[in-house]
Parts: structure tokens; sequence; C-alpha cells
């Protein structure tokens, strides 16, 4: 009985004794956790980021200048019959009225959202296909799709560029501001910077569902067509291939494009829900699907254009940093 009973209260000395070591354990524990995890962290960001290459966004940018400068005009009219739901006669009618001094009205923000967009559609895409091929062994297929609708995503951070453009393009607030700077500060002043987001609904679905749709045919189109020797053959055969995908797809998603403009031709006022947008447009249209494609002939014919443009400047461009890196001399500490 006393060996039973000095073995009973031995035993809270003990734990006395062992508490300072538990908790400097648990206390060594917690930040070998916060470590660990502060290490993963900093990997994955190595990993990520170190998947993207500058020279992919160069291109992107530089395309999207070359077609901007050429179809800005095309884009106006289209615009025109987007809003107003006129034929083609009518919207070169209203420019025609209003002067070649508006014909480029409104030209920089789509200039620099255009720029940026295309560098972050192209750079985004293939840093985030690269990085899940690559670190995930995600088959082609999945990290294109995933890479496009990311990278859609990020574009859409732009919206405030098309938002300012939509305004500066619509008629009826040419007295409220003369330029895309005094566009900016109007709406910012008067209504915040949540104004500047307005439909932004369907922009993150056209961005996203369009860049995974592109980036998966344009790739199985270079991979499929013939291999072309001559330098104007295989330019033609970049223009076609880039024309016909973009003005398939621009078609494909006219409507939410006519439902975006609709929705940001409103200002100060309560937006309404896409949905909402959609069953108001298709009433004030005769109640008739096809009319929610007025102006679409021409934006396919713009689209087909523009695209063609932006495929063939970024391919050649693109070459033209391969070669230039190419023939570039090997820095002297890699030299024997």
């Amino acid at each position: 009985m006393k060996s039973d009973v000095a073995v009973v209260l031995s035993e809270p000395d003990n734990n006395i004794n062992q508490t300072p070591q538990l908790a400097t354990a648990v206390i060594g524990g917690t930040g070998a956790v916060h470590a660990v995890g502060a290490s993963h962290a900093s990997i994955f960001l190595d990993r990520f980021f170190g998947a993207f290459q500058w020279q992919e966004f160069a291109c992107g940018c530089g395309s999207a200048f070359v077609n901007i400068a050429v179809t800005y005009p095309i884009y106006k009219i289209i615009f025109r019959q987007m809003l107003h739901g006129v034929p083609l006669s009518s919207a070169l009618l209203q420019l025609h009225h209003e002067g070649l001094g508006f014909l480029y009205r409104g030209m920089l923000p789509p200039l620099a959202q255009k720029t940026i967009s295309l560098s972050i559609m192209f750079g985004v895409f293939d840093g985030t296909r690269r990085y899940l091929v690559e670190d995930y062994r995600l088959n082609d297929y999945g990290a294109k799709i995933i890479a496009g609708v990311v990278a859609g995503s990020v574009e859409s951070l732009l919206l405030p560029f098309e938002r300012v453009q939509t305004l500066l393009a619509d008629s009826k607030f040419h007295k409220y501001f003369s330029n895309t700077q005094n566009a900016f500060r109007y709406v910012v002043t008067n209504y915040g910077f949540r104004e500047l987001y307005r439909g932004i609904e369907p922009v993150f679905w056209r961005n996203g569902l369009s860049n995974a749709l592109f980036f998966m045919l344009r790739e199985e189109a270079s991979v499929r067509l013939p291999k072309r020797k001559s330098v104007s053959s295989r330019t033609a055969q970049e223009f076609i291939a880039g024309a016909v995908i973009g003005a398939s797809i621009s078609t494909l998603f006219y409507p939410l494009n006519v439902i975006k403009v609709s929705l940001q031709s409103d200002m100060g006022q309560l937006s309404e829900g896409s949905w909402h947008a959609c069953k108001r447009i298709y009433r004030e249209r005769d109640s008739r699907i096809g009319n929610f494609y007025r102006g679409c002939a021409f934006n396919t014919g713009r689209s087909f254009i523009s695209w063609g443009i932006m495929n063939t400047a970024y391919e050649n461009l693109k070459k033209l940093m391969q070669q230039h890196q190419t023939s570039s001399p090997a820095p002297l500490s890699n030299r024997k």
C-alpha cells in the first residue's frame, strides 16, 4: 500500500517538471510550422512567378498597339449599332454629322486598355499554363483552360478603361466631359470608383470563356496546320488562323458585349443585373433573339481584321525576340 501511494504522490512532481519542457516544445513546434509555411509560400511564389516570361507580355502589348491604330474607327460604328440598334447606314450618318474631330475621340482608353489587356492575356496565360504543366503535371488541355480563365479574370480588372470608352463614344455624354482624363475625374468625383466597374459581370464571363477557347483553338491550329517555309505564306496563314478563330469567338460572345454596353450607357443610377438587362433588351428589340446581333456582321468583319493583325504581329514580334536572343553574344562569365 505504501509503495502504491508513493507512486501516486510522485506523479504530479514529474508532470510539473515536464510542463516547461512541453510548453517550450509547443512554442518551438508552432514556430517551426510558421517557418515551414513561410518557406512553402516563398517557394510557391518563386516557382509561380518564375514561370512568367517578359517576352510574352511585350509581344502582346505590341500586337495590341498595331491593331488599335488600324481598327478604332470601325469600333465606333459598331458601338453605335450596339447602343441604338440602328443599321450600318444610320451609324455612318451619325459619325459623319459629328465630324472627323470626334472620330478618334475616346481612342486613348482602348489603346491603354488593349495594350495592357493583350499583354496580360498572352503573358499570364503562358506563365500560368507553364506553371501548371511543369509543377503539377496537369494535362495540356486542362492547363490551357485554367490558364485562359485566369488570364481573362485578371483582364477584367481593366474594366474602367472600357467604362470610360463607352461614355466617350456615347453622344449623350459629350457635354459632360471632353477627354479621357476629364471622364475619369468626373465619374470618380461624382459617383466613386465603383461606378467604373459597372457591367463587370458580363465582362468577367466574356473574358474568361473567350480566352480559354481562343488559346485552345489557336494552339491546335499551330500544331495541325502545315508548316510554311516562305515568309509571305507563313504570315498569311498566321493572319487567317488568328482572324477566323478571333472572329468566330467574338461572334459567339457578341450578346455579352451588347449587355455590357447597355449596362454602361447609364451613369449614377442603380445598376441592374445582367439577366434583367438581357430580358429588357430582348423586350426593347421586339422580343427577337436575332436583334441581339444587330451590328454583329460588321463586328465579325472588324474582329476578323483585328485578330488577324494581332495574331500576325504577335508571332512576328516573338520571332524577332527569339532571333535577337540567339544572335546576342554570351556573357563574359559564360565564355571560355
